[in-house]
Order: C-alpha cells, then sequence, then structure tokens
C-alpha cells in the first residue's frame, strides 16, 4: 500500500501546464494542532510587534485592515471606523481569546485601506472577505447565484425565461427563487396561465407553423399570428401583474372572463380560462406559507449546534413566498450566533439587491450600520428588524424551525459519512480516516474532445467547489489512450501541489476540524491495473510513492457491485456486493464519472456549435439549410428524436438515425 509521505523532492513545472485553484488555503505553522493549546509567547510576540509596526502607520479614518502571513496568504479582513484604534486592540499583551490570539501569532504583516465612510468600508471588508476567504473570517460557503424569472423587452413578443447572472437584458426581473428547479415549475405553470411564449428569438423567427406548445396550450403562438399584437400584450401584461403582486386581481378578471364565456355558451374559451385558473392556483399551492402583511422581505435565521451553524433564509415577493435556502457558513466555535449572522449578512448581499425588509432571528451588532450600507447600495430605504410581535415574529420561528432541522440533517449526514470514511481506511489499510479523497476519471469519443476531472469528497460530502476539470493539452499523445491521459491529469494535478507547498503536504492546520487538507489521503481512479500502473509511475517520479493510492475496475458486463479494488503491490479485494463501503465506493466513482461525462459534452457541443452541421457525414448544404429551416438551431437540432428528424424534407431515415447518433455519440 502506498502511503502519503514527506516531498523529497521539488520539480520544475511549467506554468503553462498548471491548473489554477482559487480555494487553496495557507498553513500556519507556528501555530498549535489544538486549539485550545496556549499559544507559546514568541510567535505572540513576532506577530504583536508586526502590527504595532502597522499601528504607527494607521489611520484614524475608516477603512479595511488585512493581516496577513509570512507567506502574504490572508488571514483575517476586518473593518473599523478607526482603523488605528482597532489594530492597537490587537496589541495588548493580554486579554485575547484563543482565535484572536493563534490569529495574531500568524501574523507578518497588516495592509490597510482608508475609505470614506464606515459604510464603504462595510461593503469593501464582505467583498474581499468573499474573494480572499480568510481562514479566521466568518465564511459564506456554496454562495452559488440564484436564479430568476425574465420576461424580456427587446422584443414586440416579450418571451418569458430563467435568469442567472448580471441582469444586463432588458425586461422586467422576477426574484429571486431559492431553486432553479423552483423558477422551473412557476414557468411552466405561467405558460399555461398566460400562454407567453419561451422559445428563443432566432427559433421565434424561423417559424412557418406553430410549433408543439401551441399544440398543448403552453404558448398563445405569436410567432405565426395565431394571436395578434394586442391580444399576446394583454397576456405579457396579466402575467407581469402576477409577478408583481397583484395575483388575486388577476385572478378575478379571469374568473370573470370564464364566467361571462359561459353565459354566452362558448363552452371551449370557458374551458380555457378554468385551465388558467388552476395553473396560477397550482403556483401558489406549491409556494406553501404566504405573509398576509408582509409584500417584500428577505428573512434569516440562525441556529448552533455541535460546533456547526446553519443560516435558513425565506424570499418573500410580492406577497408570495418564493422559496428558501439553507446555508453552512464556516466560522470557529467560539464566534457567537449574532456575529455569524452579521458577517454572512454583509456577504450575502455583496452580489445580491436587498429588498426593503430583512427580519433576522438574532441581534446584530452593527445592524443600524448594515441597514445604511445596503440602502446606499441598493438606492432605497432598507430595515433591518429583529420582530417581537405578530406576522413578522411568525416568519421568523417558521424559519428558525427550518434552520434547526436543516442543521440537524446535516449532522446526522456528517455523521454517517464519518463512519464510512473510518470503514473505508479500515479495508483499505489506510494510516489514518481520510480527510480528502480525490477521484479521477477521463472521457473522450476516440480520442477526440479529451478531458479529465477531479472530483473532492470529504467528511461532510462532495466539495463541489474544489472540483476541476483538465482539458488534455499534449500534442504527443495517441487518440483514445486512457493510459497518457491519466498520467497528463496527476501530473499537472501533483506538479502544481508540489509548486505550492513543497515541504508540507499539509499545509492547513490539523485542528481545523471543519477544513479539507490541499493535499488528498486517498486517490481513486476509475480503470484496472493498468490505470494503476500509470498513476504509480508519475507519483513515483515525482517523489510522492508513499501518497494513498487506489483503482476501482468495473465487474464483468460492467456490472455495480462486482467491481474488483487495485492497490500497489497488493492482490485485487472483492467486496460484498451489499457492503456499504463498496456503496460508497460506487457513489464516489459515479460522481467522478458524472463530472467528466458532463465537461465532455459541454466541449464537445462548443466544438459542434462552432463547426455546425458540416461535421455530420452525408449532410450537404440543401440538408443543413432544410434542418435549420425546420428546427431553428443548432440546439434544436441536437434534441431532436429520430422520428422528429425524419419529418425534415429530404431526410430520410438513415439520415435521421446518422444524425441522432452524431449529437449523442456516448464517451469513452
Amino acid at each position: 500500500m502506498r502511503r502519503r509521505g514527506e516531498v523529497t523532492t521539488e520539480q520544475d513545472v511549467d506554468p503553462a501546464t498548471v491548473e489554477t485553484d482559487e480555494d487553496d488555503e495557507a498553513r500556519l505553522p507556528d501555530l498549535p494542532d489544538d486549539p485550545d493549546e496556549p499559544i507559546v509567547e514568541a510567535p505572540l510576540a513576532i506577530g504583536r510587534a508586526a502590527i504595532e509596526h502597522a499601528v504607527r502607520h494607521a489611520p484614524t479614518s475608516p477603512g479595511v485592515y488585512r493581516m496577513m502571513n509570512a507567506a502574504c496568504d490572508v488571514l483575517y479582513v476586518g473593518k473599523a471606523k478607526n482603523v488605528r484604534k482597532r489594530l492597537s486592540s490587537y496589541a495588548r499583551p493580554t486579554g485575547q481569546v484563543m482565535r484572536i490570539a493563534r490569529m495574531i501569532a500568524a501574523t507578518a504583516a497588516v495592509e490597510i485601506v482608508s475609505t470614506e465612510t464606515e459604510t464603504e468600508a462595510l461593503l469593501l471588508e464582505a467583498n474581499l472577505i468573499k474573494q480572499l476567504r480568510p481562514r479566521f473570517n466568518v465564511q459564506l460557503r456554496d454562495d452559488k447565484s440564484f436564479p430568476y424569472i425574465l420576461i424580456t423587452g427587446d422584443h414586440w413578443a416579450p418571451q418569458i425565461l430563467k435568469h442567472r447572472g448580471a441582469q444586463s437584458r432588458p425586461g422586467r426581473y422576477f426574484g429571486p427563487f431559492a431553486s432553479a428547479g423552483a423558477v422551473g415549475r412557476t414557468i411552466t405553470a405561467l405558460q399555461r396561465a398566460f400562454l407567453v411564449r419561451s422559445c428563443t428569438d432566432s427559433f421565434f423567427e424561423s417559424r412557418t407553423r406553430p410549433c408543439l406548445l401551441y399544440q398543448i396550450k403552453r404558448c398563445a403562438g405569436p410567432c405565426t399570428g395565431e394571436i395578434d399584437f394586442p391580444g399576446y400584450t394583454a397576456l405579457v401584461r396579466e402575467a407581469t401583474d402576477f409577478l408583481s403582486g397583484r395575483s388575486r386581481a388577476v385572478k378575478e378578471d379571469l374568473a370573470r372572463a370564464m364566467e361571462r364565456a359561459s353565459a354566452d355558451l362558448a363552452f371551449e374559451r370557458a374551458a380555457l380560462y378554468r385551465d388558467r385558473l388552476a395553473a396560477l392556483s397550482a403556483i401558489q399551492s406549491q409556494q406553501g406559507i404566504n405573509p398576509r402583511t408582509v409584500e417584500e422581505a428577505d428573512v434569516f435565521a440562525i441556529h448552533q449546534e455541535g460546533g456547526y451553524f446553519c443560516v435558513e433564509v425565506f424570499f418573500f415577493r410580492t406577497g408570495q413566498n418564493w422559496g428558501n435556502r439553507a446555508y453552512f457558513p464556516r466560522a470557529e466555535k467560539s464566534f457567537t450566533p449574532e456575529e455569524v449572522l452579521g458577517s454572512f449578512l454583509a456577504q450575502f448581499y455583496d452580489d445580491k439587491p436587498p429588498p426593503g425588509l430583512i427580519l433576522l432571528s438574532h441581534p446584530i451588532e452593527e445592524g443600524e450600520l448594515l441597514a445604511d450600507a445596503l440602502s446606499i447600495k441598493a438606492g432605497h430605504r432598507v430595515k433591518v428588524l429583529v420582530p417581537q410581535r405578530g406576522e413578522k415574529k411568525e416568519l421568523v420561528a417558521h424559519a428558525l424551525t427550518n434552520a434547526r432541522e436543516a442543521l440537524g440533517r446535516k449532522l446526522a449526514e456528517t455523521a454517517t459519512q464519518s463512519r464510512l470514511l473510518q470503514g473505508l481506511a479500515a479495508v483499505l489499510g489506510l494510516p489514518r480516516t481520510p480527510r480528502r479523497i480525490e477521484v479521477y476519471d477521463n472521457s473522450h469519443i476516440q480520442g477526440a474532445n479529451a478531458v479529465g476531472a477531479m472530483i473532492v469528497a470529504g467528511p461532510e460530502g462532495f466539495l463541489k467547489n474544489q472540483y476541476r476539470k483538465f482539458n488534455i493539452k499534449s500534442e504527443s499523445l495517441t487518440p483514445g489512450d486512457d493510459y497518457a491521459m491519466m498520467r497528463e491529469v496527476l501530473e499537472r494535478r501533483f506538479k502544481r501541489l508540489l509548486a505550492q507547498k513543497s515541504a508540507d503536504p499539509y499545509p492547513v492546520a490539523e485542528s481545523e476540524k471543519d477544513s479539507v487538507p490541499q493535499w488528498p489521503d486517498l486517490v481513486i481512479i476509475d480503470g484496472g491495473l493498468g490505470q494503476l500502473n500509470a498513476a504509480c509511475g508519475v507519483l513515483d517520479a515525482l517523489g510522492l510513492s508513499q501518497v494513498s493510492l487506489m483503482a476501482v475496475a468495473k465487474g464483468p458486463d460492467r456490472d455495480a457491485g462486482r467491481e474488483t479494488l487495485f492497490l500497489p503491490d497488493r492482490p485485487g479485494i472483492k467486496l460484498e456486493p451489499r457492503d456499504p463501503i463498496l456503496y460508497f465506493i460506487q457513489r464516489l466513482r459515479d460522481e467522478a464519472h458524472r463530472f467528466v461525462i458532463g465537461s465532455h459534452r459541454k466541449l464537445r457541443s462548443k466544438d459542434i456549435r462552432e463547426a455546425g452541421l458540416q461535421e455530420v457525414p452525408g449532410i450537404g448544404p440543401a440538408r443543413k439549410r432544410a434542418l435549420l429551416h425546420h428546427f431553428g438551431t443548432i440546439k434544436e437540432i441536437e434534441r431532436a428524436s429520430v422520428a422528429d428528424l425524419g419529418k425534415v424534407p429530404g431526410i430520410s431515415a438513415e439520415s435521421a438515425r446518422r444524425i441522432f447518433d452524431f449529437f449523442h455519440a456516448r464517451p469513452a
């Protein structure tokens, strides 16, 4: 069994072959492994001296300061109304809590940025924490952008679609929604209720007859004149009114229209209004609790248990519940819930528009300052309140219940994951329970669009912010040579680690139970003995012969449950088909396969879009024009079934099958 050990050689690394990794954290070598162990005076004295030097040049005005270690890694970002006074408090010889003492002991330099006001300092501090991820700050983790619903404003027939990212396209944005699934369900129901189109502009312009959505009554068919401009404009206005909070008025208008149609014996038209009303009711029934007196607010509740924090966020817009999301910010146990919530809020709204009202479960120290900063950023008044009674108090209590339950589930999952990791260490004979597992896989089609991928798992499950993909670059590589591809991926990954910390394979302090080291405790390769030997050769050449390594070979006929585990210098291992450890290994392997296949398909789709249909065998200019005229875009051609392709004039059954196979070829 290969073991993890000290790095014995240094390698010259070509920067062009090194993968970037923005989530790496710096090791603080002068700190004790146990956070409760006293800090020796020598590092503290050095750190205080560095801070005292900064105090002599610090301004007495507002600003942001960054404490840095000897390697220029940012340890902590803070803000103050009087920077000199705040830094002076760190230089005191006594009275520091252990977390602050550990930070001071590692400090080698302090950088300061002055600001005009304390509110500017607060906004800058939040931005820098999100960018730099300092070890001693509260960190907002898994901060993904929220989806919105957009009704476009740059076309005579507006389109309804899901939108993420910068709101640069003209139109009306409604959100945020807590999940893409909630947006998808809402858009589907809105299509049924208001018949607003969801197709792209290029698809819209190419239509000569109504598409399937018109046939199933999810679109009014403006592309072919099935509805006139005033009629479609009225539908869009109704959809906008509904999303803007005037849902009751919209439903009352539809109910009156249904009654009039029924009185006129126009039963088909009455049934259409009935279906639209049912669709609107479906939207609101899926939203769960809807407030009676709160038009627009975000509700935050925090719960602490077992050394973890959970912040539950609910979004209420236009009197409707648009979903909730649980966050698990990274913070040391010495932080109070109030401190974590205050830092969380500043980072949360760094790239999101705040509503007019923010409701909290705990009072935060700088609530008024945060409200002023968000008001300046949003261009309207923002209130930050801890409600004491009434419906607002009920909303916070509901969010707090969800936070408590979400953290309970998280702790249960973590405990289960820990047991699986301990079992894996016992089965493989690892020297310690792994805290970082890296799994590697490759994907290609006959050598084309070759891509490798690495996924990472730890005590808290999959760490998706540390996944990496590797576009295979070597020109000397034989197309389809899986062993050479694996060698290139591993060389690029471990050369980068060597370049970062050639003397220490554990750059993150072991005492941080909620952090994951940069170096793996176990490397898993998807493949058999050949893949294992290729990986061993790479690690031996780099002087990493003690890194724990395993290959997972698929069973006969690729049957799950009959995998063989190959370890260096040991016979293959077969676990019982129902062994939980085998299920765990399968889950790791399948996640790597899912990620690499997705990366490969994105790369291949990009090449297909750039090359057009010229690469499809047997498709000339005439057939290409016929396909584009029928489907509108290459993306729609890619989505089409064999039967749909066969309906295009000039496309035979054989050509349809060839086109379908081209777009759906299974990668290796």
